[in-house]
């Protein structure tokens, strides 16, 4: 056997791969702020890693990570799809296959044994997996599993909807069941709706632009309430490690991005996320977000996730690497357990965050030095690495460019109204 090929036979089957390494590579699926620190977490140990994502992803611009060209469908799903499982993919065959994104999720859950005999994939039920992805099926997954949510409704048309009128709270929270498609479709996740009214214009909208949803209590209290836990699951349902953290702020509140988190140890989340996890058998990377409920103080379910998450950096800047975890498992490298991770570690979104401050109501927003000196030790950033600034750089200028055109759109309105109004 030459060092430029090797042949491993696992499960009955045997895979080839072609490298001038001795691991084989990583190919990391979709994904933002997750894929680019996975690619630098399994890059800085030498492993080759390519990805597959759309070509404005912070990880395609990284040194440790090369972009593979994909041709384009109908929808990158199908792009995606169709690559892994052409012979255009066939120098990768025996690579491990990482998903970061709800959309890797899918493609590989929905094509698990086509590309289970080409490519090294974790451990997953595709069965969970999909439940998991899907918000109503995760909500009711919850409740025969004794796990408290908050109160939901499935209307399916109008009179449905005029039906459970009378039962419905507000804000009320317009949850498309598939918040990946929600976001192609309408570039958000989620809506908010305050009255009735809005609240028929947004349902009418989703279900129009073909996404299924559901309606969801929203929760009262700050976005400090609310907490996550991680583990992964092994073959047998063996969670083989413990990991807690809290938001502390949110950009925008209640449905932005985690802009502020903060590693804790909450030992109250590990026995209810068992229990969901263990009520639909989910393997592998798990991932599941509480917010406790003020009115009660029962946490509630939020949304789970079965991948890397936003926050991966934040789990391996503490000490747990799930990316080597995960590709060592795979590849049959012996693994120190995950037993202690540092509590108070803090990933920051400095901009989203300052944003986040600004956009306080003015009897809970502390002085501006004081939210400075609230960030005085070192923090977690999910993009910038001193050893790879390059998708820092291209996409804050990208971000400056944005904002430079809208502010630009602005004056040319200004100065068109100007004009308007001399010539009359």
């Amino acid at each position: 056997m030459t060092a430029v090929e090797s042949v491993v036979q696992r499960a009955g089957r045997v895979r080839v791969w072609s490298s001038s390494l001795s691991s084989p590579p990583a190919i990391i699926l979709g994904g933002g702020a997750n894929a680019l620190s996975v690619a630098r977490l399994l890059g800085k140990r030498g492993v080759k890693v390519y990805a597959i994502n759309g070509a404005k992803e912070h990880v395609c611009y990284s040194r440790f990570a090369e972009s593979l060209s994909v041709p384009s469908e109908s929808s990158l799903e199908r792009a995606w799809t169709r690559y892994l499982l052409s012979d255009d993919s066939n120098h990768l065959r025996g690579a491990v296959l990482l998903a970061c994104s709800d959309r890797a999720i899918q493609i590989l859950a929905e094509h698990h044994a086509e590309l289970g005999r080409k490519f090294r994939l974790d451990a997953m039920n595709p069965t969970a997996q999909l439940c998991m992805l899907n918000k109503l099926c995760t909500y009711r997954a919850a409740t025969a599993a004794g796990v408290a949510t908050p109160r939901y409704w499935t209307p399916q048309n109008d009179r449905q909807l005029e039906e459970v009128r009378n039962e419905l709270v507000y804000p009320l929270v317009v949850k498309p069941e598939l918040s990946h498609e929600s976001q192609k479709r309408f570039g958000e996740k989620l809506f908010i709706a305050r009255d009735f009214s809005e609240l028929m214009q947004l349902f009418r909208k989703v279900l129009q632009g073909g996404v299924d949803v559901m309606l969801v209590e929203m929760i009262p209290g700050g976005d400090d309430l609310l907490c996550s836990y991680y583990t992964y699951l092994d073959e047998n349902g063996r969670p083989l490690f413990h990991f807690t953290k809290r938001i502390i702020r949110r950009y925008p509140a209640v449905h932005g991005i985690g802009c502020c988190h903060v590693t804790d140890w909450i030992p109250e989340l590990i026995p209810v996320s068992l229990r969901l996890f263990e009520h639909v058998g989910l393997r592998g990377l798990a991932n599941v977000e509480f917010k406790r409920d003020p009115r009660d103080g029962v946490l509630k379910l939020i949304e789970c996730n079965a991948r890397f998450t936003a926050a991966n950096c934040l789990v391996a800047d503490s000490g747990f690497d799930l990316a080597m975890l995960v590709y060592s498992r795979l590849t049959e490298r012996p693994q120190d357990p995950l037993i202690h991770y540092r509590v108070g570690k803090r990933l920051w979104y400095p901009f989203e965050d300052f944003l986040a401050w600004r956009d306080m109501p003015n009897a809970s927003r502390s002085p501006f030095y004081r939210w400075l000196l609230s960030h005085r030790h070192p923090a977690t950033l999910p993009f910038f690495w001193w050893s790879d600034p390059v998708p820092t750089i291209i996409a804050e200028g990208r971000r400056l460019g944005e904002i430079i055109e809208r502010r630009a759109r602005k004056v040319r309105g200004w100065l068109s109204r100007i004009w308007s109004r001399s010539a009359l």
